[in-house]
């Protein structure tokens, strides 16, 4: 299984994203999404893309409270888009729970090691999809899709999906009970 276990008490990034809420942008840090809470940030290639919309995002926002139930007091979901972009798709998806992060710049998934090109289909640089939990900050455990490259043929969809993610949070869970 593609999950790589992060060195030890790997933080995530420090970046600020750029939020447009209520027709003012709003500024927002990895702290301030993630100090003093455990999540579950899952990274895609971009809005509107077909596995992103039809399986990812729809699959985290309807397993949203089996997450909650474990813990997990929010789930992200991040795309090297602008916020323009991700809030007309979380209202075009009727996403309710799950929080759109915009990574506009990039500066995010460059951080985590994870832009690739994609301009074999005219998307420019994008993030690779992977999810992961992160526990005040520090990520516990990622999980990646197989085959990062540039330009790769195919969009590589089955280790960060929510019923990979739910399955490896309620063994964590489990193991603590």
């Amino acid at each position: 299984m593609p999950q790589l276990t992060p060195e030890e008490n790997y933080k995530v990034p420090s970046v600020d994203f750029m939020f447009r809420e209520d027709g003012e942008f709003v500024t927002r840090s990895t702290e301030e999404l993630s100090n003093g809470k455990k999540v579950v940030l899952f990274a895609l290639p971009g809005a509107f893309t077909p596995t992103c919309s039809d399986h990812q995002l729809p699959g985290y926002e309807s397993f949203y409270d089996m997450f909650a139930e474990q813990g997990i007091d929010e789930i992200y979901c991040l795309s090297v888009n602008d916020a323009f972009v991700m809030n007309a798709w979380a209202k075009d998806q009727n996403i309710e729970k799950v929080k759109l992060i915009p990574d506009g710049n990039g500066e995010f998934t460059t951080a985590m090691g994870m832009l690739v090109k994609k301009f074999n289909l005219g998307f420019a640089s994008r993030s690779w999809r992977y999810a992961m939990v992160v526990e005040d900050g520090f990520m516990r455990q990622i999980f990646m899709e197989v085959g990062m490259e540039d330009n790769v043929d195919g969009d590589p969809y089955e280790w960060s999906s929510p019923e990979k993610l739910l399955e490896y949070v309620k063994a964590l869970t489990s193991s603590i009970v």
